[in-house]
C-alpha cells in the first residue's frame, strides 16, 4: 500500500503545476570526464523508501540501480529526511540505461558513479497528503 502512495506522489509531483520548473530541480548539462566514460549529472529529487530507490527531476524519473554508491546516497540523504517520504534534493552522475532487472518496474534506471552534491534540506513538497482515519 505503501509503494502505491509513493508511485501516486512521484506521479503528481511530476504532472503538478507548472510552478516547479522554476525549482531548482533539472537535468544539467553533459560534461565530459577526463577518462574514456562520458556521464551526465543529474540534478533531482531522491527518495529511498522501503528499498525502492528513485532520482526524479523535471524531465524524467529514474530508478537507481542498487550498489555501494546509491547505498552510500541513501545513507546521506537519510540524515537530512525528516519522515520516510521525504525527498532530498542531489547532483549525482551516472549512466542511464534499459532496465533488465525483472525485479524492477522502472524502463530505465540510473547506475550513479558520482555523488556530487546533496543538500541540507529535504525539498518542499508540491503536494501533501494526509491520512485521515476510517469511520467504522
Amino acid at each position: 500500500m505503501k509503494k502505491i502512495i509513493l508511485l501516486l506522489m512521484l506521479s503528481a509531483a511530476v504532472f503538478s503545476c507548472k510552478n516547479s520548473e522554476e525549482k531548482n530541480v533539472e537535468e544539467t548539462t553533459t560534461e565530459n570526464l577526463e577518462n574514456t566514460e562520458n556521464l551526465k549529472a543529474y540534478k533531482g529529487d531522491f527518495i529511498d523508501s522501503n528499498g525502492a530507490l528513485v532520482l526524479m527531476g523535471t524531465n524524467f524519473i529514474y530508478g537507481v540501480k542498487k550498489d555501494v554508491l546509491s547505498e552510500d546516497l541513501s545513507k546521506q540523504v537519510a540524515k537530512v529526511k525528516k519522515n520516510d517520504f521525504d525527498m532530498v534534493g542531489v547532483i549525482v552522475r551516472g549512466v542511464v540505461s534499459k532496465n533488465t532487472d525483472s525485479d524492477s518496474e522502472w524502463e530505465e534506471v540510473i547506475t550513479i558513479k558520482e555523488i556530487m552534491r546533496v543538500n541540507d534540506t529535504p525539498s518542499e513538497v508540491d503536494i501533501k497528503l494526509e491520512e485521515t482515519a476510517k469511520k467504522k
